[in-house]
């Protein structure tokens, strides 16, 4: 690496850090409790080898009984406060941490709500549900373990290095000298262990992608038989993942037993320096013993500073991730001073609209039109026309680039967005039924829908016909997506789950794409009531559906072409008349 991408590193992982140390915040007298029982740890394992080394003095130098006897009461004092220590110390930090890491996981997904739909557009499943979970939960280690771990640590290498320079310096300055040596490996194993650590997550968020799109398309894949060249796809990418894991875990293989030998080498050293100085009197055998054990202890710290420097290396990694979701910008925003509005009443204009999604790529231009409240309109025109861009524009899904879109007479941006999207009930082509009963999936969690206005709702548009005669009823359970729905319920409940909510305007995209004509006629029944005093608009391809709107306005390429009645657009000779007589030649 760069000097440059050196200090740019820095620079980054410094604010990511600053970043996660806000969520500690809150809890910090949790976080000082648990270091000051940390360092009372800490002391007791120092305390420990020298009260053992007092007792083998007191054996070779003719101490009494009671001398020993007390020594082992102090010792077993110490075992005692360290089993209490150390419980109360996990105990506080595993509970901050999980609730450091709920508060990071609520927060992210929050966000993830306020974002537009274009984000969800070109933005991979599977990388999303990564970063709300594989990446939240890597910061948890370094919340509960990692940070106060790394504070004791290097407390417990000072502390070491002091009572050991105290103790005998010549015998200390001998166990420091393979020091250099340990500086060096920890910091190729710091460096090292960044880069695997990366790779590994970024594997992960890719196996996760890959997965997400193909679980969901696996109908699709069984349909074109793809499944051996879908397995061979994943079996590279598991490759991958396991190429990285293996990576991580060499790093460890290597890490930890030359550390080990180091260890054992200063061991040595110790030994052999400590045993020359016992047998020319300079020393105690207790001490010397007490030295072995320090020496031994002295190690520990060192290997776990380096591996807990790794691990803080993965959940920098796994923040960056987290916090570049976070900064997502939220380009369909409320606005600060909204105008609160008691009803909608659905008057809904389109003032010399354009849209895009991308730069110029222009998907409306120039579109000008006016419902009134309570007209059913119908948007017709050849695929990529425009219509549905129209709906989702209508409940400001999207910001459009020039014009205004007025709700009420009501610029739709000077209104929040929760009361626009309120007064507006969405029924899709392609239906999402999420897990859990019929009930829930109609009421959608709401407590402002009882449940008889949720089986109310189900009547009208006939859905009750075949909830009733599920075993559970409207307590049916369901599976994702409504698998076990046919393609004509789902609609139905779709259409239940809209009008409980009685929005002031129905918004129909292909609602009866995929139903059958007895189902269709049905829904049909219902609408013709249900459209009464509310502003309808509809898409559709099959044209004897809207043959009796209010209004039909015809899309061609972004512009409104051509707009009336049936009747008056066949009399017009235009675009909709080419496209009645084309579906009608294709009926017969």
């Amino acid at each position: 690496m760069s000097r440059k991408e050196i200090e740019y590193e820095k620079s980054i992982h410094g604010s990511v850090f600053l970043r996660l140390m806000k969520y500690a915040i809150p809890y910090l007298p949790m976080m000082v409790l648990a270091f000051i029982l940390v360092l009372a740890l800490t002391g007791l394992e120092l305390l420990r080898p020298a009260l053992i080394g007092r007792a083998v003095d007191l054996f070779t130098m003719d101490g009494t009984m009671d001398d020993i006897k007390f020594t082992a009461i102090i010792y077993g004092v110490a075992l005692l406060l360290s089993f209490v220590f150390n419980f109360l110390q996990t105990w506080i930090l595993q509970l901050t941490g999980q609730n450091i890491i709920y508060n990071i996981r609520q927060e992210l997904f929050e966000h993830i709500h306020k974002l537009s739909l274009r984000f969800f557009d070109i933005t991979p499943v599977g990388k999303i549900v990564t970063r709300v979970t594989n990446d939240v939960e890597a910061l948890h280690e370094m919340y509960a373990n990692i940070l106060v771990k790394l504070l004791k640590n290097i407390v417990k290498i000072i502390g070491l290095a002091i009572v050991m320079l105290s103790m005998n310096v010549r015998i200390a300055l001998f166990g420091f000298s393979l020091l250099p040596f340990i500086v060096a490996l920890t910091w190729i194993f710091k460096r090292t262990s960044r880069l695997t650590y990366r790779i590994t997550r970024t594997r992960i968020t890719a196996i996760n992608t890959y997965l997400s799109e193909h679980l969901s398309g696996m109908k699709l894949i069984q349909i074109f038989a793809r499944e051996k060249e879908k397995n061979a796809e994943f079996k590279q990418k598991s490759k991958g993942l396991f190429r990285a894991n293996y990576r991580e875990m060499m790093v460890f293989a290597i890490f930890r037993p030359l550390m080990y030998i180091l260890s054992i080498i200063a061991l040595v050293i110790i030994v052999a320096v400590g045993g020359d100085s016992v047998i020319k009197g300079a020393v105690t055998v207790g001490t010397l013993y007490t030295f072995i054990q320090y020496i031994s202890s002295f190690f520990e710290p060192i290997q776990e500073l380096a591996e807990q420097f790794g691990t803080l290396q993965s959940a920098m990694a796994s923040a960056e991730k987290i916090f570049t979701l976070l900064d997502e910008p939220i380009t369909v925003k409320n606005p600060e001073h909204p105008t609160l509005v008691e009803e909608i009443k659905g008057r809904i204009e389109f003032d010399h609209v354009w849209f895009a999604y991308e730069g110029e790529n222009w998907i409306l231009k120039d579109v000008s039109f006016v419902i009134e409240p309570g007209q059913s309109v119908a948007f017709v025109g050849a695929t990529g026309a425009g219509k549905s861009s129209i709906l989702n524009l209508i409940g400001r899904y999207y910001d459009i680039q020039k014009g205004r879109i007025l709700v009420d007479g009501i610029d739709i941006k000077e209104l929040k967005k929760e009361d626009l999207r309120k007064a507006i009930g969405q029924v899709q082509q392609d239906v999402f039924i999420f897990t859990g009963d019929v009930m829930s999936n109609i009421r959608l969690k709401s407590d402002n829908i009882t449940e008889d206005e949720a089986i109310q709702a189900a009547r009208y548009v006939n859905a009750d016909h075949f909830i009733e005669n599920l075993s559970n009823t409207y307590y049916e359970a369901v599976t994702e997506r409504g698998a076990t729905f046919s393609a004509g319920q789902r609609q139905l409940l779709s259409f239940a789950r809209t009008l409980a909510y009685n929005p002031s305007i129905l918004v129909m995209d292909e609602a009866t794409a995929n139903i059958d004509t007895e189902t269709e006629q049905l829904i049909q029944e219902a609408l013709e009531k249900l459209m009464q005093g509310r502003t309808t608009i509809m898409v559709a391809h099959r044209l004897s559906t809207i043959q009796h709107a209010d209004k039909i306005i015809v899309m061609h390429k972004g512009e409104l072409r051509e707009m009336g009645t049936h009747q008056e657009l066949l009399e017009n000779n235009g675009i909709y008349k080419k496209l009645y007589e084309l579906q009608l030649a294709g009926e017969h």
